[in-house]
């Protein structure tokens, strides 16, 4: 991660943990070696995988990384409901493919 964050010689970067295929102990280890790292983001998922993002997950990241880093929540956000449960979880950013919907 450290190796990325230099690479992007001050571009945001943003680690995407995949969350639905981790425990609770690698998805606080994960955001931990972000942050150690100098990531701007932890995101909880691609939307491709099993699972996307969860108010519990979103909130267990916003625990560890506090206000030192912007939590992305990402993957199954597809009502203006549930992106708003996702930002009271802690998201400081959506990710959502139904972004116009949840607008309107």
């Amino acid at each position: 991660i450290r190796a990325v964050v230099q690479a992007a010689e001050g571009a945001l970067v943003k680690v995407i943990l995949e969350t639905c295929l981790l425990t609770d102990e690698q998805k606080q280890l994960a955001c931990r070696l972000s942050e150690e790292a100098g990531a701007d983001f932890v995101k909880t998922s691609t939307g491709f995988s099993t699972g996307g993002a969860t108010v519990e997950d979103v909130a267990l990241m916003r625990r560890v990384v506090g206000d030192r880093l912007g939590v992305k929540a990402s993957g199954g956000i597809r009502t203006r409901e549930d992106a708003e449960r996702m930002i009271a979880a802690g998201a400081s950013r959506i990710g959502a493919s139904a972004s116009v919907t949840i607008c309107k």
